[in-house]
């Protein structure tokens, strides 16, 4: 089975990033067996606050691994997969026989032992090696997702693909090309058109309007497309404009972001995962905001612009140039004030990480930017973070906002 279709059934489960635990089937049996892997690497989250200087992986988690393993049996042998979400009910005779570190490599196995009604048992055992790590009897439930339901004074076209559990409100208009998700609501008054193609567990408050027409006067009405992933939240009055053939033809919102009030996502943009755009944020055509970013309230992007990884732009912030990792970018025009230190522990960077981040910095700060880059290239310091920084501007078109206000010391935005 293709990581894509593992990705796919593991999401009826429910389960979401970081916390799906298996990376491929290995035997499938339709009698009632599934043997799947996981990978247990350093960089899983869970081992930065669990037993940090002796990572282990959480017993509970070898259990869950199991049950998405079951779980992924009884995707695969529905009727249709669609219809159906798995939960888990409980576990029994469960045993733990070894601790799970970085750098195992699990054996998950599950074996139908009965199934009343909507109600399956299974027993697991989670394997390093040829040693057991763990074991247990599982029970899972199979619910069956609501049909569509559709509002009488709601306008949805016959053409349009609404998925089981979505739920579209009165006076919502949905357009024969739409495509919803399982379990997407509509409030009231939300327009959604063109090719737009939304994922699972979206939810689009009044007066939201996704998929219409780009802005741009060079628009002539070729195909182009909206896609969004999964679980976003967009807020009254947010709209998200399809893509035009000179920008690649698609605008993409990713899975887990929060769009408040009035949110304007233009033409061709494409927005990351987990981020969050305060009330009355707006981008131009053709930007990007990657993983974790924070935009502050009435703050805008230019065109062609970058906003990168965990940075935070402040209210009211107007950017003509790209905004750097991790930083802390305020202001209009805006200025550099430091690392987003406060939002990067919040997440769980380590003293040291930030530390590094803080030293590659100062050394864009005081020197070209060829010249700093070199110098973090064979000095170091060498972390994924600082790594990142190093891509981002040497990538940069546009340049990168790393001039300080004038007047601010240069330690000001430290801690």
């Amino acid at each position: 089975m293709e990581s894509g279709e593992v990705g796919r059934l593991v999401r009826q489960i429910p389960t979401q990033y970081p916390f799906v635990l298996v990376d491929r089937i290995l035997e499938h049996d339709e009698r009632g067996r599934l043997v799947a892997l996981k990978n247990v690497t350093g960089a899983e989250d869970f081992f930065v606050g669990h037993f940090p200087s002796h990572p282990v992986m959480p017993g509970v988690l070898l259990l869950e691994a199991l049950a998405q393993a079951a779980g992924i049996w009884l995707l695969k042998t529905a009727p249709d997969p669609r219809q159906i979400e798995i939960r888990v009910v409980g576990f029994d005779e469960t045993k733990f026989r070894r601790p799970v570190v970085p750098g195992d490599q699990l054996r998950l196995e599950v074996q139908l032992v009965h199934r009343r009604g909507d109600l399956v048992r299974f027993r697991g055992e989670v394997r390093v090696g040829e040693a057991r790590a763990a074991e247990a009897r599982l029970l899972l439930q199979v619910a069956r997702l609501p049909q569509p339901a559709i509002d009488p004074g709601a306008r949805v076209s016959p053409e349009a693909d609404l998925q089981p559990g979505v739920r579209v409100g009165p006076f919502c208009v949905v357009g024969p090309q739409v495509r919803l998700g399982r379990g997407t609501v509509l409030e009231s008054h939300v327009v959604v058109d063109g090719d737009t193609r939304v994922g699972d567990g979206n939810h689009f408050f009044p007066f939201s309007s996704i998929g219409l027409v780009p802005q741009d006067l060079k628009f002539r009405g070729e195909a182009t497309r909206v896609e969004i992933g999964d679980r976003n939240v967009f807020r009254e009055g947010t709209t998200v404009h399809r893509g035009t053939a000179g920008g690649g033809g698609v605008t993409r919102i990713g899975s887990d972001n929060l769009l408040m009030a009035q949110v304007h996502v233009a033409h061709d943009c494409l927005v990351g995962n987990h981020t969050i755009f305060a009330n009355g944020s707006a981008l131009s055509g053709h930007v990007e905001v990657q993983d974790h970013a924070t935009l502050g309230g009435f703050s805008g992007v230019h065109q062609f612009c970058r906003v990168g990884t965990h940075a935070f732009m402040g209210g009211a912030t107007i950017t003509t140039r790209d905004v750097a990792p991790y930083s802390l970018t305020v202001g209009n025009r805006a200025h550099f004030f430091g690392i987003n230190q406060v939002g990067l522990r919040r997440r769980g960077f380590s003293t040291e990480a930030l530390r590094a981040l803080r030293q590659a910095y100062r050394l864009l700060l005081a020197l070209p930017a060829s010249e700093a880059l070199g110098r973090l290239e064979a000095e170091g310091p060498h972390t994924d973070e600082v790594r990142t920084v190093v891509e981002f501007v040497r990538s940069s078109r546009r340049g990168v906002v790393l001039q300080r206000r004038r007047g601010m010391r240069p330690d000001e935005g430290e801690p």
